[in-house]
Protein backbone atom coordinates (compact mmCIF):
# COMPACT_ATOMS: atom_id res chain seq x y z
CA UNK A 1 0.00 0.00 0.00
CA UNK A 2 1.33 3.47 -0.87
CA UNK A 3 2.21 5.77 2.02
CA UNK A 4 0.07 8.52 0.42
CA UNK A 5 -3.17 6.63 1.02
CA UNK A 6 -5.63 7.15 3.84
CA UNK A 7 -5.05 5.96 7.41
CA UNK A 8 -5.63 2.46 8.71
CA UNK A 9 -5.53 0.72 12.10
CA UNK A 10 -1.76 1.10 12.36
CA UNK A 11 -1.87 4.92 12.15
CA UNK A 12 -1.97 7.72 9.61
CA UNK A 13 -0.12 7.45 6.34
CA UNK A 14 2.26 10.22 5.34
CA UNK A 15 -0.17 11.55 2.74
CA UNK A 16 -3.08 11.65 5.18
CA UNK A 17 -0.98 13.35 7.86
CA UNK A 18 0.37 15.88 5.36
CA UNK A 19 -3.19 16.85 4.42
CA UNK A 20 -4.12 17.13 8.08
CA UNK A 21 -1.17 19.40 8.89
CA UNK A 22 -1.29 21.38 5.65
CA UNK A 23 2.28 20.55 4.61
CA UNK A 24 3.78 18.61 1.72
CA UNK A 25 4.53 14.88 2.19
CA UNK A 26 8.11 15.59 1.15
CA UNK A 27 8.39 17.99 4.10
CA UNK A 28 7.46 15.22 6.53
CA UNK A 29 9.98 12.86 4.96
CA UNK A 30 12.65 15.58 5.08
CA UNK A 31 11.98 16.27 8.78
CA UNK A 32 12.20 12.53 9.47
CA UNK A 33 15.52 12.25 7.63
CA UNK A 34 17.12 15.45 8.93
CA UNK A 35 15.80 15.82 12.45
CA UNK A 36 14.57 12.39 13.48
CA UNK A 37 10.94 13.54 13.64
CA UNK A 38 9.65 10.26 12.27
CA UNK A 39 7.01 7.62 12.97
CA UNK A 40 7.48 5.05 15.70
CA UNK A 41 6.03 2.30 13.45
CA UNK A 42 6.80 1.51 9.82
CA UNK A 43 4.37 -0.92 8.22
CA UNK A 44 6.15 -3.80 6.48
CA UNK A 45 9.41 -2.22 7.63
CA UNK A 46 9.14 0.49 4.95
CA UNK A 47 5.89 2.45 4.83
CA UNK A 48 5.47 5.15 7.45
CA UNK A 49 2.51 4.98 9.85
CA UNK A 50 2.10 7.90 12.22
CA UNK A 51 0.61 7.20 15.67
CA UNK A 52 -1.07 9.87 17.86
CA UNK A 53 2.21 10.55 19.69
CA UNK A 54 4.00 11.09 16.37
CA UNK A 55 1.25 13.43 15.22
CA UNK A 56 1.51 15.48 18.42
CA UNK A 57 5.25 15.95 17.86
CA UNK A 58 4.67 17.15 14.29
CA UNK A 59 1.89 19.51 15.34
CA UNK A 60 4.35 21.11 17.78
CA UNK A 61 6.98 21.23 15.04
CA UNK A 62 4.61 23.05 12.68
CA UNK A 63 3.51 25.49 15.38
CA UNK A 64 7.08 26.40 16.33
CA UNK A 65 8.36 26.82 12.78
CA UNK A 66 5.35 29.00 11.98
CA UNK A 67 6.37 31.21 14.91
CA UNK A 68 9.86 31.60 13.43
CA UNK A 69 11.83 28.97 15.37
CA UNK A 70 14.52 27.35 13.18
CA UNK A 71 13.55 23.80 12.14
CA UNK A 72 16.41 22.08 13.99
CA UNK A 73 15.53 23.82 17.26
CA UNK A 74 11.82 23.30 16.70
CA UNK A 75 12.43 19.57 16.21
CA UNK A 76 14.47 19.36 19.40
CA UNK A 77 11.80 21.21 21.37
CA UNK A 78 9.04 19.04 19.90
CA UNK A 79 10.89 15.84 20.86
CA UNK A 80 11.66 17.12 24.35
CA UNK A 81 8.05 18.16 24.81
CA UNK A 82 6.87 14.69 23.87
CA UNK A 83 9.37 13.08 26.23
CA UNK A 84 8.31 15.41 29.04
CA UNK A 85 4.67 14.60 28.40
CA UNK A 86 5.40 10.88 28.60
CA UNK A 87 7.43 11.43 31.76
CA UNK A 88 4.57 13.42 33.20
CA UNK A 89 2.15 10.58 32.61
CA UNK A 90 4.55 8.11 34.18
CA UNK A 91 5.10 10.46 37.09
CA UNK A 92 1.37 10.88 37.61
CA UNK A 93 0.88 7.10 37.70
CA UNK A 94 3.80 6.64 40.10
CA UNK A 95 2.48 9.38 42.33
CA UNK A 96 -0.57 7.27 43.11
CA UNK A 97 1.63 4.62 44.73
CA UNK A 98 5.19 5.74 45.17
CA UNK A 99 4.75 9.54 45.72
CA UNK A 100 7.00 10.34 42.76
CA UNK A 101 6.31 13.80 41.28
CA UNK A 102 5.37 14.50 37.64
CA UNK A 103 7.89 16.08 35.27
CA UNK A 104 7.29 19.65 34.13
CA UNK A 105 6.39 20.13 30.46
CA UNK A 106 9.06 21.52 28.18
CA UNK A 107 8.77 25.18 27.20
CA UNK A 108 9.02 26.69 23.75
CA UNK A 109 12.44 28.12 22.88
CA UNK A 110 12.50 31.87 23.36
CA UNK A 111 14.98 34.74 23.35
CA UNK A 112 18.37 33.67 22.06
CA UNK A 113 17.05 30.44 20.58
CA UNK A 114 14.68 32.36 18.37
CA UNK A 115 17.33 34.93 17.47
CA UNK A 116 19.55 32.21 16.00
CA UNK A 117 17.03 31.55 13.23
CA UNK A 118 18.67 30.93 9.87
CA UNK A 119 17.24 30.99 6.36
CA UNK A 120 13.45 30.74 6.48
CA UNK A 121 12.27 27.72 4.57
CA UNK A 122 15.02 28.24 2.00
CA UNK A 123 14.02 31.87 1.32
CA UNK A 124 16.91 34.37 1.16
CA UNK A 125 15.91 36.85 3.86
CA UNK A 126 18.46 39.65 3.69
CA UNK A 127 20.07 41.42 6.62
CA UNK A 128 18.80 41.77 10.16
CA UNK A 129 15.08 41.12 9.82
CA UNK A 130 12.35 40.75 12.42
CA UNK A 131 11.73 37.25 13.72
CA UNK A 132 8.18 37.47 12.32
CA UNK A 133 9.64 37.51 8.79
CA UNK A 134 11.12 34.06 9.29
CA UNK A 135 7.90 32.58 10.62
CA UNK A 136 5.93 34.23 7.82
CA UNK A 137 8.37 32.95 5.19
CA UNK A 138 8.18 29.39 6.48
CA UNK A 139 4.39 29.47 6.55
CA UNK A 140 4.32 30.84 2.98
CA UNK A 141 6.68 28.14 1.70
CA UNK A 142 4.43 25.50 3.29
CA UNK A 143 1.43 27.22 1.64
CA UNK A 144 -0.07 27.37 5.12
CA UNK A 145 -2.70 30.03 4.39
CA UNK A 146 -4.23 30.19 7.90
CA UNK A 147 -0.79 30.73 9.49
CA UNK A 148 0.14 33.39 6.90
CA UNK A 149 -3.13 35.28 7.51
CA UNK A 150 -2.79 35.06 11.29
CA UNK A 151 0.81 36.26 11.31
CA UNK A 152 0.08 39.22 9.03
CA UNK A 153 -2.88 40.30 11.17
CA UNK A 154 -0.76 39.98 14.32
CA UNK A 155 2.06 42.02 12.76
CA UNK A 156 -0.28 44.92 11.96
CA UNK A 157 -1.84 44.83 15.43
CA UNK A 158 1.52 44.58 17.20
CA UNK A 159 3.67 46.99 15.19
CA UNK A 160 1.19 49.27 13.44
CA UNK A 161 0.54 49.47 9.72
CA UNK A 162 3.68 51.24 8.49
CA UNK A 163 6.14 49.22 10.59
CA UNK A 164 4.38 45.97 9.66
CA UNK A 165 4.66 46.94 5.99
CA UNK A 166 8.34 48.00 6.11
CA UNK A 167 9.67 45.41 8.54
CA UNK A 168 7.54 42.29 8.00
CA UNK A 169 5.65 42.33 4.71
CA UNK A 170 8.22 43.91 2.39
CA UNK A 171 11.27 41.84 3.49
CA UNK A 172 9.32 38.60 3.13
CA UNK A 173 7.90 39.60 -0.25
CA UNK A 174 11.38 40.51 -1.47
CA UNK A 175 12.75 37.17 -0.26
CA UNK A 176 10.07 35.29 -2.20
CA UNK A 177 10.78 37.41 -5.27
CA UNK A 178 14.50 36.67 -5.07
CA UNK A 179 13.84 32.96 -4.67
CA UNK A 180 11.50 32.96 -7.66
CA UNK A 181 14.00 34.88 -9.79
CA UNK A 182 16.78 32.41 -8.98
CA UNK A 183 14.69 29.23 -9.28
CA UNK A 184 13.06 29.52 -12.70
CA UNK A 185 9.32 29.04 -12.36
CA UNK A 186 9.53 27.53 -8.88
CA UNK A 187 7.96 29.33 -5.91
CA UNK A 188 5.48 31.21 -8.09
CA UNK A 189 2.67 29.70 -6.04
CA UNK A 190 4.37 30.90 -2.84
CA UNK A 191 4.54 34.48 -4.14
CA UNK A 192 0.91 34.41 -5.25
CA UNK A 193 -0.28 33.07 -1.89
CA UNK A 194 1.76 35.56 0.11
CA UNK A 195 0.78 38.51 -2.10
CA UNK A 196 -2.90 37.62 -1.82
CA UNK A 197 -2.76 37.51 1.97
CA UNK A 198 -0.71 40.70 2.23
CA UNK A 199 -3.35 42.41 0.09
CA UNK A 200 -6.10 41.00 2.31
CA UNK A 201 -4.33 42.20 5.47
CA UNK A 202 -3.89 45.69 4.02
CA UNK A 203 -7.53 45.92 3.03
CA UNK A 204 -8.60 44.81 6.48
CA UNK A 205 -6.40 47.55 7.90
CA UNK A 206 -8.12 50.16 5.69
CA UNK A 207 -10.72 52.18 7.51
CA UNK A 208 -14.08 52.67 5.79
CA UNK A 209 -14.31 55.92 3.85
CA UNK A 210 -16.39 58.64 5.46
CA UNK A 211 -19.13 59.84 3.06
CA UNK A 212 -18.81 63.50 2.23
CA UNK A 213 -20.53 65.97 -0.02
CA UNK A 214 -18.64 66.42 -3.28
CA UNK A 215 -18.73 70.20 -2.76
CA UNK A 216 -17.52 70.02 0.86
CA UNK A 217 -13.76 70.07 1.33
CA UNK A 218 -10.92 69.17 -1.01
CA UNK A 219 -11.04 66.29 -3.45
CA UNK A 220 -9.58 62.86 -2.76
CA UNK A 221 -6.14 61.43 -3.46
CA UNK A 222 -6.16 59.25 -6.58
CA UNK A 223 -3.97 56.14 -6.47
CA UNK A 224 -3.13 54.47 -9.78
CA UNK A 225 -0.52 52.28 -11.39
CA UNK A 226 0.74 53.61 -14.72
CA UNK A 227 -0.20 51.72 -17.90
CA UNK A 228 1.48 48.32 -18.05
CA UNK A 229 2.20 48.23 -14.29
CA UNK A 230 0.66 45.36 -12.29
CA UNK A 231 2.28 45.81 -8.86
CA UNK A 232 -0.43 47.22 -6.60
CA UNK A 233 0.63 46.21 -3.08
CA UNK A 234 2.57 49.43 -2.33
CA UNK A 235 -0.47 51.47 -3.38
CA UNK A 236 -2.69 49.28 -1.19
CA UNK A 237 -0.41 49.99 1.77
CA UNK A 238 -0.55 53.72 0.98
CA UNK A 239 -4.33 53.55 0.65
CA UNK A 240 -4.62 51.90 4.07
CA UNK A 241 -2.27 54.44 5.64
CA UNK A 242 -4.16 57.42 4.21
CA UNK A 243 -7.46 56.00 5.46
CA UNK A 244 -6.02 56.04 8.98
CA UNK A 245 -5.20 59.72 8.53
CA UNK A 246 -8.78 60.43 7.37
CA UNK A 247 -7.54 61.41 3.93
CA UNK A 248 -10.12 60.27 1.32
CA UNK A 249 -8.81 58.23 -1.59
CA UNK A 250 -9.87 56.67 -4.85
CA UNK A 251 -7.95 53.47 -5.54
CA UNK A 252 -7.79 52.44 -9.21
CA UNK A 253 -5.18 49.72 -8.94
CA UNK A 254 -3.17 48.10 -11.71
CA UNK A 255 -2.41 49.31 -15.24
CA UNK A 256 -4.78 52.26 -15.53
CA UNK A 257 -5.01 53.44 -19.19
CA UNK A 258 -3.90 57.03 -19.72
CA UNK A 259 -7.28 58.10 -21.12
CA UNK A 260 -9.15 56.59 -18.16
CA UNK A 261 -6.80 58.25 -15.70
CA UNK A 262 -7.29 61.67 -17.30
CA UNK A 263 -11.08 61.21 -17.29
CA UNK A 264 -11.06 60.24 -13.61
CA UNK A 265 -8.98 63.29 -12.70
CA UNK A 266 -11.36 65.64 -14.50
CA UNK A 267 -14.40 64.02 -12.84
CA UNK A 268 -13.02 63.80 -9.31
CA UNK A 269 -10.95 66.98 -9.03
CA UNK A 270 -8.39 65.32 -6.75
CA UNK A 271 -5.93 67.21 -4.60
CA UNK A 272 -3.21 64.74 -5.62
CA UNK A 273 -2.57 61.83 -7.96
CA UNK A 274 -0.07 59.12 -7.06
CA UNK A 275 1.41 57.32 -10.08
CA UNK A 276 3.13 54.03 -9.21
CA UNK A 277 5.79 52.52 -11.47
CA UNK A 278 7.71 49.48 -10.33
CA UNK A 279 9.81 49.21 -13.49
CA UNK A 280 11.67 51.91 -15.40
CA UNK A 281 10.06 50.68 -18.61
CA UNK A 282 6.60 51.68 -17.35
CA UNK A 283 7.52 55.05 -15.83
CA UNK A 284 6.40 57.74 -18.28
CA UNK A 285 7.29 61.33 -17.40
CA UNK A 286 5.15 62.48 -20.33
CA UNK A 287 2.11 60.87 -18.69
CA UNK A 288 2.96 62.36 -15.29
CA UNK A 289 3.25 65.86 -16.77
CA UNK A 290 0.02 65.37 -18.72
CA UNK A 291 -1.84 64.45 -15.52
CA UNK A 292 -0.27 67.39 -13.67
CA UNK A 293 -1.57 69.74 -16.40
CA UNK A 294 -5.13 68.36 -16.31
CA UNK A 295 -7.56 71.12 -15.27
CA UNK A 296 -11.05 71.18 -13.89
CA UNK A 297 -13.42 73.67 -12.28
CA UNK A 298 -15.15 76.83 -13.38
CA UNK A 299 -13.52 79.47 -15.56
CA UNK A 300 -11.34 81.75 -13.50
CA UNK A 301 -10.94 79.17 -10.71
CA UNK A 302 -9.58 76.15 -12.52
CA UNK A 303 -7.31 73.81 -10.58
CA UNK A 304 -4.74 71.11 -11.23
CA UNK A 305 -3.66 68.17 -9.06
CA UNK A 306 -0.37 67.63 -7.32
CA UNK A 307 1.27 64.61 -8.94
CA UNK A 308 3.36 62.35 -6.72
CA UNK A 309 5.65 59.72 -8.24
CA UNK A 310 5.90 56.41 -6.42
CA UNK A 311 8.04 53.35 -7.03
CA UNK A 312 11.59 52.51 -8.14
CA UNK A 313 10.70 52.98 -11.81
CA UNK A 314 11.06 56.76 -11.42
CA UNK A 315 14.54 56.60 -9.89
CA UNK A 316 17.22 58.66 -11.64
CA UNK A 317 14.73 60.55 -13.77
CA UNK A 318 14.66 64.27 -12.92
CA UNK A 319 11.09 65.52 -12.58
CA UNK A 320 10.98 69.10 -11.21
CA UNK A 321 7.74 69.83 -9.41
CA UNK A 322 6.79 66.15 -9.15
CA UNK A 323 7.76 64.91 -5.67
CA UNK A 324 9.02 61.35 -5.29
CA UNK A 325 8.68 60.12 -1.67
CA UNK A 326 11.35 57.75 -0.40
CA UNK A 327 9.00 55.35 1.38
CA UNK A 328 5.56 54.82 2.87
CA UNK A 329 6.07 57.20 5.81
CA UNK A 330 7.36 59.95 3.53
CA UNK A 331 4.46 59.42 1.11
CA UNK A 332 1.92 59.62 3.93
CA UNK A 333 3.47 62.85 5.24
CA UNK A 334 3.59 64.38 1.76
CA UNK A 335 0.01 63.54 0.83
CA UNK A 336 -1.42 64.46 4.23
CA UNK A 337 0.32 67.83 3.89
CA UNK A 338 -1.10 68.40 0.42
CA UNK A 339 -4.60 67.47 1.61
CA UNK A 340 -4.41 69.71 4.70
CA UNK A 341 -3.13 72.61 2.63
CA UNK A 342 -6.06 72.23 0.22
Amino acid sequence: MSDSTASDDTGLTTGALARRLGVAPTTLRSWDRRYGIGPAVRADGRHRRWRPGDVAVLETMCRLTSAGVPPAEAARAAREGAEAARAGKEGARTDLTGRRGAAAPAEEPTGGARERAGAAGGLPLAGDVRQECRGLARAAVRLDAPAVAEQLTTAVERHGLTDAWHEVMVPTLHAVGRKWASSGDRYVEVEHLLSWHVSTALRRATRPAVPRDATDGPGPVVLACVPGEQHTLPLEALNAGLSRLDVPTRMFGAAVPAEALSAAVRRLGPVAVVLWAQARSTASLALARHVAATRWGVRGARRTPAVVLGGPGWAGRPAPGLPRPTGLDDALDTLAGVYDAA
